[in-house]
């Protein structure tokens, strides 16, 4: 059987992540590109019984003249026979109806002689706009096929995949001559790295310092062949798109006409963001938007999450009637099944999140917030280009942090990435939810406004808010001369896409569960080992201290049973590492159970809710289920204070706590591996840590 690999290529918001998924469906997975820590979107497509085909979508780009780092992946992959993502085939999606800006693109690629496949997209679209389109003409002129696909309904794919079955020729001539502009940088290119391309020894020849895998020996050469002919880059740069324009523009004559009469999807684009980008309405409507988000999360979520806690409920109780009491048992309902069960409780509400993200995506909404925030954002040392990071930063901080390489100026995006973790991700969403249950009653402002969600909402925005004032303060201590810019094309409205917010949500939602799983049935583990065992005879001590005290009735011994789990625990090896750190934290209103968690939940943040899950698991009565882990929770009194531990000022004190601090060794990770530096996450974590702790006094102190 024959393998292939394929590269989807084209300008942003042409419809490119659409194909791929048209092509690939759940066949996917996301990886780096060899020697790089960039994303690297990968799926299986299976032509027929001979032919296998693997799929790369690299990232977007407008043309051959990369800035940003996912551009320069894109130049590398294409430019570079030796990449290991180098394609057999590509194949470029164009918008048809922005078909001259994307056709820049398109005819550069043409001219690498790489064997390439046109996927003119959206053409409902153009068609809906009166822009009419002879894709048979188009062919000819650029001499590669041409298939008009509809990627979001999946209409034109199994064209579009017939055509890659057969065979592509290198596509016999070049769009634009540029051998003319500097034969002998050219054809010296040429010898030095054995392309075959004459556009593609020009295009080393502009950028060859940042083709990753070409050797230092072939950079000298090529260094050394510049400076003797004395290469000018810009000048011949510039002529060669001007020659493609020229080109370009006789083409688009012959191939399309335009129908003035109907400009449908443009005219209700402009009606829509006379609203949506008003300087007043626009941010009243983004505030609403995200309300209406945690409303929902918390009305929708309520009924399945039921279900899983009772269905947890169920299991604790089915094991412990029917397995034999010892430590296995023990282990496995005690720490495995309560850590687990804290946090799969929470999956419902982490889809919701990750689907009505997907739909503002999907609809354009997300790319017109960006421009939204522009203005502010540039006020606070950042741009419009940072809005996306931020955002993406509500679902998870890694990739948001990995996204901020659209932010060409370094300024703007060393700020965004010490910020970033201030928004609150999806995995804080567990944690707010289980102490908002505590101190906010379920009820609803004038009959429609959920109480629960608008606390939410104020978490979500104070994330927010902070993220901006401690932008504000970077802006003026870290020193740079660079100037930013800011141009973003902003895409037409559309309906979202129903099977990709359902794909993205169950993909999410088993990102979640997988990668917090491993980490919470490990630390459950060693927690439930912790807190079951003590050092030398302090168990025995305490049995024999209860020994001679006779139960006077069956309230009497079930109390008496809960004294002494309750001092077992405290003088675990675990209750005594958070009666240790207790005195650092007894401040905030925090006890040392809920240090033992702050502890644990630096591995990640949702493993705070499987930790606490345990740690009173544990400390419960054996008929105790996952319902009553969270009654006992709520009902737990502090022995220095005699009131709730989990009272309004401690619970706003850990939620401000975990709304700000650090907590998360992955973040840190992907902020180390961007700054190229252990200098700025170590700056990060100490502010961010300072800022908590000094926050959550605060609020403790105030509410007590």
């Amino acid at each position: 059987m024959k393998n292939i690999k394929i590269a989807l290529i084209g300008n942003p918001n042409c419809g490119k992540s659409s194909l791929f998924n048209a092509l690939t469906g759940l066949r996917q997975k996301v990886g780096n590109f060899a020697g790089i820590t960039v994303d690297k979107k990968t799926g299986y497509l299976q032509l027929s019984r001979e032919l296998n085909a693997h799929v790369i979508d690299l990232p977007g780009t407008y043309s051959l003249y990369p800035r940003r780092i996912d551009e320069f992946i894109t130049f590398d992959v294409l430019l570079n026979p030796d990449n290991p993502s180098h394609p057999d085939v590509v194949v470029i999606v164009a918008d048809a109806s922005n078909l001259k800006r994307n056709l820049l693109f398109c005819s550069q690629i043409i001219d690498l002689k790489i064997p390439s496949i046109i996927a003119l997209n959206m053409v409902d679209v153009a068609r809906k706009n009166g822009l009419a389109i002879d894709t048979l003409q188009l062919a000819v002129d650029l001499g590669v096929k041409v298939i008009h696909i509809n990627a979001r309904e999946g209409k034109g794919i199994h064209d579009l995949k017939r055509a890659i079955q057969t065979a592509i020729p290198v596509p016999e001539r070049y769009f634009v001559e540029v051998k003319p502009l500097c034969p002998e940088v050219i054809n010296g290119i040429k010898d030095i790295t054995g392309v075959k391309s004459d556009y593609t020894a020009f295009q080393i020849a502009c950028h060859y310092i940042n083709i990753f895998c070409f050797n230092v020996e072939q950079k000298g050469k090529i260094k050394q062949l510049l400076e003797r002919h004395q290469f000018p880059m810009a000048k011949l740069q510039g002529e060669e798109i001007l020659k493609r324009y020229e080109k370009i523009n006789p083409i688009l004559e012959r191939c399309t006409s335009q129908d003035q009469s109907k400009q449908q999807a443009l005219d209700t684009t402009a009606k829509i963001d006379r609203i949506l980008l008003h300087p007043v309405y626009g941010y009243l409507i983004f505030l609403l938007i995200f309300y209406l988000v945690f409303q929902a999360i918390f009305s929708w979520a309520a009924y399945p999450m039921d279900a899983i806690g009772a269905g947890f409920s169920w299991m604790q109780e089915a094991l412990n009637k029917n397995l034999p009491q010892n430590l296995v048992t023990n282990l496995l309902v005690e720490g495995v099944l309560a850590g687990i069960g804290g946090i799969i409780v929470f999956i419902p509400q982490i889809m919701l999140l990750f689907g009505f993200i997907s739909i503002l995506e999907d609809t354009g909404y997300m790319t017109r917030v960006s421009f939204l925030m522009d203005r502010l954002m540039r006020k606070v040392g950042m741009s419009g280009k940072s809005t996306l990071p931020l955002v993406s930063g509500l679902a998870c901080a890694v990739p948001a942090i990995m996204s901020t390489r659209g932010i060409e100026n370094w300024k703007d995006r060393i700020i965004t990435i010490m910020v970033t973790p201030l928004m609150s991700c999806s995995a804080r969403l567990p944690v707010y939810a289980l102490l908002i249950s505590f101190i906010v009653p379920d009820e609803r402002l004038f009959g429609i406004m959920n109480l629960k969600g608008l606390v939410m909402l104020g978490l979500y925005l104070l994330g927010w808010a902070m993220s901006l004032l401690v932008a504000l303060v970077m802006k003026w201590i870290i020193k740079a001369k660079e100037k930013s810019y800011y141009l973003m094309e902003l895409p037409i409205y559309r309906r979202p896409r129903w099977g990709n917010v359902g794909i993205t949500m169950v993909e999410k939602a088993k990102v979640f569960v997988m990668d917090a799983g491993k980490v919470i049935i490990t630390i459950s583990i060693i927690l439930w080992f912790l807190a079951s065992f003590g050092p030398g005879t302090a168990f025995t001590d305490i049995e024999r201290k209860y020994a001679d005290l006779q139960p006077a009735g069956h309230a009497t011994k079930t109390e008496t049973e809960d004294i002494i789990k309750s001092e077992k625990l405290g003088a675990s090896f675990a209750g005594r590492i958070g009666h240790f750190i207790e005195p650092a934290i007894r401040p905030l209103g925090f006890d040392w159970k809920i240090g033992i968690a702050l502890i644990t939940s630096f591995a990640a943040r949702e493993v705070f809710v499987g930790t606490m899950s345990t740690i009173y698991s544990v400390g419960s009565t054996a008929d105790s289920d996952f319902e009553a882990i969270r009654d006992r929770m709520r009902k737990e009194i502090d022995p220095i204070t005699k009131k709730p531990v989990y009272s309004a000022a401690t619970s706003f004190s850990l939620m401000i706590f975990f709304a700000f601090a650090m907590q998360c060794m992955s973040t840190v990770s992907v902020v180390r591996r961007e700054t190229k530096s252990w200098k700025w996450p170590l700056i990060q974590m100490a502010y961010m840590t300072g800022l908590a702790y000094a926050a959550s006094l605060l609020v403790y102190q105030l509410f007590k």
